[in-house]
């Protein structure tokens, strides 16, 4: 069993609000999803968007940074192949848990890199669509890995009331769509504790019943819109780079996350170095 199976499989098996243990930062807690799929969408500019994207765009990017998409076979691609279907048996229970947050306790963690490879996971896959959004309005990302360039998105619909069928991006990697950060804005945390996200949110997860939303947001630690992002998913997944936050970080971070982390992705394994595989992978975790 991998490393980031483990770490899905602890989550399943432990209670909400259980603090990680041990001295390894690769524990974590089952997740307590709070949105219900027969909730009405509400009312308000936001929900009434109806988010259909435009022609699809070509992405390609080098392998390091894509490798679900161009290096399908390798050993990094089946690692995300296996945390797709760990998510998806999490997800598909009673009800269809679709809003997955994906975040760090602290920043270059590799937290963007899982959020993009998960969803074009997922995107591959004929039961799903995927809608990538990119939430990191401090330091966006998800735009550059998959070369789209800067352009208008999520900051921009809820500043401005943009029609977001308007911001979306297809891309051609499966059923893949995007929403950019958009414009950078001062202050962020206004903009994802307001209600104009709330109804965006809740619009997004509602209106596609075989839809993933899988959201790309800050580290929880440094920064406080994250735990925003949090209360209006339905989990969250939290990406922990090996050697880099303190078991102490990791437990704050769970806390934070107020009982919604549905299992830790442990990135940048460095104990096998001698596999040319844990040495890529190592690599790898150097990214966002």
């Amino acid at each position: 069993m991998s490393r980031i199976e483990e770490a899905l499989a602890k989550a399943a098996g432990m209670q909400p609000g259980t603090k990680a243990q041990g001295a390894r930062p690769a524990q974590a807690v089952a997740a307590a999803p709070v949105a219900s799929d027969t909730a009405a969408p509400g009312n308000g500019a936001a929900a009434s968007r109806a988010p259909m994207a435009a022609a699809i765009q070509a992405v390609r990017l080098p392998e390091e940074t894509m490798m679900v998409v161009n290096a399908p076979l390798s050993p990094v691609a089946e690692e995300f192949r296996k945390l797709k279907e760990s998510l998806v048996k999490m997800t598909r229970r009673e009800r269809f848990d679709n809003l997955i947050a994906v975040t760090s306790a602290t920043v270059a963690e590799g937290k963007s890199m899982t959020a993009v490879n998960l969803a074009a996971s997922l995107a591959g896959e004929f039961d799903h669509t995927v809608l990538l959004v990119d939430a990191d309005l401090r330091r966006p990302t998800v735009h550059k890995y998959l070369g789209l360039g800067p352009r208008k998105g999520l900051s921009d619909c809820l500043r401005e009331g943009l029609d977001i069928g308007e911001l979306l991006v297809r891309t051609d990697i499966g059923k893949l769509t995007v929403l950019p950060a958009g414009t950078p804005v001062p202050n962020p945390v206004e903009l994802f504790s307001s209600e104009a996200m709330r109804l965006l949110f809740q619009e997004l997860k509602h209106r596609y019943p075989d839809r993933y939303i899988i959201i790309d947001t800050p580290p929880v630690l440094p920064f406080a819109e994250t735990r925003s992002v949090a209360a209006m998913s339905d989990g969250v997944l939290l990406v922990v780079k090996e050697g880099q936050p303190s078991l102490a970080q990791v437990e704050d971070a769970i806390e934070a996350l107020d009982g919604k982390v549905l299992g830790i992705v442990y990135n940048g394994a460095q104990s096998q170095a001698r596999s040319s595989y844990y040495s890529y992978y190592g690599q790898y975790g150097q990214a966002e």
